[in-house]
């Protein structure tokens, strides 16, 4: 199974073709904005689109069989982009692919965007930016990219990728076009995470329902191992009130250490959803009383352990045999 790779190494498109039509008539037709804010759920391709309209803007050559905006990728302008060496390409994130993590994207970087557009192109018709995500800008950088979109550049398009949109500066938003991309149609999303995550059909609509329809989220659960993890958990939910021990005790010894906090994320994230459902299939049945509510308490405690045990260090492991107690005691 390929790991998730950057959206600039992605070529192929899960997405609305509308979309990149409606962009590629614009251009043809010299009118295109100078700004495009993306938005739409996490995993749906945003940043995939935006890094496809930067190849055909900076020049790279057409490959119909990758989409309307699909180019080649042994196109020179495809590989500079590949390799981060393209001068008139410029990308803002909030992690570096090398370094740190950090809290968000630094201001004196937002700023350089408005020295960036001031250049002309140095090989290429447009100079292009790609911010992903302006979620991720702080006060100071959200109002550097405000002044860069105060100025339109001269053959300059600017690409804002946001999850939230409704959190952005509304003087941000009023200056850009906006272009929603929704969840892509099912079929068509199952038949792209098949061709990445080489599983079958039916592993790949799990994949898809886990990521709310969102193919990249799928392929990134894929990854990391949420297959494994969702049966992991339907076969405990199954097993109540008697699972068995030895089983339970090789679950929690995997959260332990530094490797076991992604694990154990996952595992409660897959047993929250299987709660859910499993509370809404019982509600849906006609289902009520005291039972029923503490499904539901276990639901909410389910979501939020995860985010608990980072941010105040709880031992995963003890909190994994609290919550199977309760489980053990709900019915």
């Amino acid at each position: 199974m390929s790991a998730p790779v950057h959206p600039r190494e992605t070529f192929d498109w899960a997405g609305d073709e509308a979309h990149e039509r409606a962009f590629l008539d614009a251009l043809d037709r010299g009118r295109l904005h100078h700004a495009w804010l993306v938005v739409g759920p996490e995993g749906v391709g945003k940043a995939t689109f935006a890094y496809r309209a930067a190849r055909r803007l900076l020049g790279a050559r057409a490959e119909p069989s990758l989409g309307p905006l699909g180019a080649a990728p042994d196109d020179p302008v495809s590989r500079q982009i590949l390799g981060r060496a393209h001068p008139d390409l410029m990308a803002l994130q909030r992690d570096p692919e090398t370094g740190k993590s950090r809290r968000d994207i630094p201001a004196e970087e937002a700023r350089s965007l408005g020295e960036f557009f001031a250049k002309s192109p140095a090989s290429a018709p447009y100079r292009v930016a790609i911010v992903d995500a302006a979620d991720d800008l702080n006060t100071f950088g959200a109002n550097a990219v405000l002044k860069t979109l105060e100025e339109p550049p001269e053959r300059g398009v600017l690409f804002l990728i946001s999850h939230a949109p409704g959190g952005l500066l509304a003087t941000i938003r009023s200056r850009c076009r906006r272009l929603r991309l929704e969840v892509p149609e099912p079929a068509r999303a199952a038949r792209w995470v098949e061709a990445r995550t080489g599983v079958g059909a039916g592993d790949a609509e799990r994949l898809l329902a886990m990521a709310r329809g969102a193919p990249g989220g799928a392929w990134r659960l894929a990854a990391q191992g949420a297959l494994d993890a969702d049966k992991l958990a339907h076969d405990l939910l199954a097993a109540l009130p008697a699972p068995d021990e030895r089983a339970m005790l090789a679950i929690a010894e995997s959260f332990r250490g530094p490797a076991g906090l992604a694990k154990f994320q996952l595992f409660f994230n897959r047993l929250a959803d299987q709660v859910h459902a499993m509370a809404a299939r019982r509600a849906a049945d006609g289902e009520r009383g005291l039972a029923l509510d503490r499904w539901s308490e276990i639901w909410d405690d389910l979501v939020a352990a995860p985010l608990d045990a980072e941010a105040i260090n709880l031992d995963r492991a003890d909190l994994f045999f609290t919550t199977l107690s309760r489980l053990k005691a709900i019915e």
